[in-house]
């Protein structure tokens, strides 16, 4: 089989990109439930034979935009980590501190995705995806804290994502961006306060 030239690969992954782009806007406007393939393929300028060769159907197409999410939060996360600790960082939950206004900036940005994927519906299964994301998120989080395995230790970093998750739902909900800062900032005051590192340590 001939292999795809460089414009093949680029087409294809602007084709994608277009429909996730256009499935952003019409899953926001009626949800999963309500949302209509046709509807997604006439915006992104396609076909719907196109969109069962990319994704398979409306529920991967779905699945490939909370990816594509969490990947964008991932990655910003990742990377404010990096930048803090080059610039000479190293109290863990500082750095927790850095990922974490990461991801909140990323939920205001996205604010429309993040309001869709908490509150929205979902195809079937899809709530197992978000709790296997979350897990994974928590596991991340505790690597990044050098918290151990007993219960409180669990508990801890659980009870810390969470605080960051519940800080996303209000940033994405907040009217304007000043709401959203102060959202944030409350979060951070909030992470600092609970003295993680200290919590862990008795543990």
């Amino acid at each position: 089989m001939a292999r795809k030239s460089s414009w093949e690969w680029s087409r294809t992954a602007q084709t994608r990109q277009s429909m996730l782009m256009a499935a952003r806007e019409v899953f926001g406007e009626h949800g999963f439930a309500e949302a209509n393939v046709s509807e997604v393929v006439a915006r992104a300028g396609s076909s719907v034979g196109s969109l069962y060769h990319h994704f398979g159907g409306k529920t991967e197409l779905f699945l490939a935009l909370y990816e594509d999410h969490q990947a964008a939060h991932e990655e910003a996360a990742a990377a404010s980590v990096s930048r803090a600790k080059q610039a000479g960082v190293d109290d863990p939950v500082e750095l927790l501190i850095a990922g974490a206004r990461a991801y909140l900036a990323g939920a205001w940005e996205r604010r429309d995705l993040v309001r869709l994927f908490i509150d929205g519906d979902g195809p079937p299964g899809f709530e197992l995806v978000r709790r296997t994301r979350g897990r994974e998120w928590v596991r991340q989080n505790a690597v990044l804290l050098g918290a151990g395995a007993d219960p409180l230790d669990r508990f801890t970093v659980a009870a810390l994502t969470s605080i960051i998750g519940e800080a996303a739902r209000e940033v994405a909900t907040s009217d304007t961006e000043n709401d959203a800062h102060d959202v944030i900032e409350a979060a951070m005051t909030l992470i600092r306060r609970l003295d993680p590192l200290r919590v862990l340590a008795e543990g």
